[in-house]
């Protein structure tokens, strides 16, 4: 049986060229795709995969919860996430949320192919430097963070907020109401003890997040 390979993103002209990529590399390969987190689940559910990739950010649940579901139900499965976030705002969350590894949308073609590769040996995908906060316990729970007391969303959220985007813009981006947004962004700032967005962008800079 051939490689079985399951991508996941809600735009088709990103599943289109990562299909191109891996079958360029895995000439034997069979590869399904799916649009949202939904249809990760029940395609996992109903046939047996030997890596799944998934986008981060997807309308519904994002590639975080695809990673937390599959881990608990299909624990040998390896996740490999593809984001344009850099890996120093989500990596270290992704890999405690179950992936196995994390890869930007930028990366060279070798290098998501490497990662493939990579994960489809047992082993983990990361830089080295992120390797290295890893080794040195960072964002391992030995002193929990504000922004780590988020949910996956309310991190997401988090994040495009200090990063300048107004409610609008990250309903758009998401694909979720302006009020859900709203309502998320009253919800971290209460978490974090933060007060307006001012506040949201100062911690976000001050702990290197952005």
């Amino acid at each position: 049986m051939g490689l079985r390979i399951l991508i996941a993103d809600d735009h088709a002209v990103i599943r289109k060229g990562l299909k191109q990529i891996l079958l360029e590399a895995f000439p034997d390969a069979l590869i399904s795709e799916a649009v949202d987190a939904e249809e990760v689940t029940a395609k996992t559910i109903a046939d047996t995969w030997d890596i799944v990739i998934t986008d981060l950010s997807m309308p519904g649940r994002s590639g975080l919860d695809v990673a937390q579901d599959i881990k608990q139900n299909f624990p040998k499965l390896p996740v490999l996430i593809l984001s344009i976030h850099p890996e120093e705002q989500y990596a270290i969350r992704a890999l405690k949320s179950g992936a196995s590894g994390y890869i930007s949308k930028d990366a060279a073609t070798e290098e998501l192919v490497a990662a493939v590769k990579r994960l489809l040996a047992g082993k983990k995908y990361i830089s080295s430097e992120i390797a290295d906060k890893l080794a040195n316990g960072v964002g391992i729970d030995q002193h929990i963070t504000p922004h780590e007391l988020l949910s996956n969303r309310e991190y997401e959220i988090f994040i495009l907020l200090a990063q300048g985007k107004q409610v609008s813009e990250i309903a758009e981006q998401l694909h979720l109401g302006v009020t859900t947004i709203s309502t998320y962004r009253n919800r971290l700032l209460t978490k974090m003890g933060l007060k307006n967005n001012a506040d949201l962008i100062r911690y976000a800079l001050d702990n290197q997040l952005i």
